[in-house]
């Protein structure tokens, strides 16, 4: 565990200099609660609305249709900045020489993906913690149901780990980080999508189009539903792939 102490330190100390993790999160928090903030007032004009009409009433729920909305909304952006902080992590080592270096460190190859996923997933993690800022503000003028709230973090963190683990390995391919981060764009989008594909096809391949969507099993957890099913996919996945990252970096210290 000290090695994996080792390379996760070194490995957010090297996120926090750069600029880029600052104008991630910023740029994120900005977009999320600037949609987090519309959501709110179009919720306060459906309650205005159910005034008038009291029939209407009993279909508002502040925590589903403003913060379950929003979290939704982090996943969509995650597919999209994710790739931000996977593209350097092998890409930028490969271009400068340090990966040959670093692999001659006495630390075992599992303890630096390990070390380098671990680190890359705290600092999402730093932005989720943010982000609870906005449901925590509603919760001081509203009743918020908890249990929906936390399942949808929950949701969202398992996604991360999953597209950072395919951006992760998108990134031992390539000395380019431009190229890193193309792959992993390609590569999240299509997991992504490829449930709407499940409306156009045969029901057994519709099956399995929806069994390996992000988007579908992501969806379950934003609306407060925590299935073994949705968690095992997000698990599996991510160890898939740290796996073939593991093999890919084998492979790299064969070859050098």
């Amino acid at each position: 565990m000290r090695s994996v102490y080792a390379v996760f330190k070194r490995e957010v100390k090297a996120y926090f200099t750069l600029p880029i993790a600052y104008v991630m999160m910023g740029g994120l928090l900005f977009i999320v609660g600037l949609l987090y903030y519309l959501s709110f007032l179009w919720f306060l004009g459906e309650s205005f609305e159910s005034m008038r009409n009291p029939m209407r009433g009993g279909d508002l729920d502040i925590s589903s249709m403003v913060v379950g909305a929003t979290i939704s909304t982090i996943g969509v952006i995650s597919v999209f900045a994710l790739p931000l902080l996977t593209m350097r992590l092998w890409a930028e080592e490969k271009r400068t020489g340090t990966l040959e270096l670093l692999l001659t460190f006495p630390l075992s190859d599992s303890s630096i993906v390990l070390g380098k996923f671990l680190a890359g997933l705290a600092v999402y993690g730093v932005l989720l913690v943010l982000s609870l800022l906005y449901p925590l503000l509603t919760g001081v003028y509203a009743h918020l149901d908890v249990g929906p709230i936390l399942a949808g973090y929950l949701g969202t963190l398992l996604l991360a780990s999953t597209l950072f683990a395919l951006g992760f390995l998108c990134s031992t391919w390539t000395e380019n980080q431009i190229v890193a981060c193309a792959l992993a764009w390609a590569s999240f989008l299509f997991f992504w999508l490829i449930g709407h594909a499940a409306d156009f096809a045969g029901s057994e391949l519709a099956t399995l189009l929806n069994h390996i969507s992000f988007a579908k099993h992501h969806e379950h957890f934003a609306k407060g539903i925590v299935e073994t099913q949705d968690v095992a996919f997000f698990v599996l996945f991510t160890v898939f792939c740290l796996f073939l990252t593991l093999r890919s970096i084998e492979s790299t210290r064969w070859r050098g």
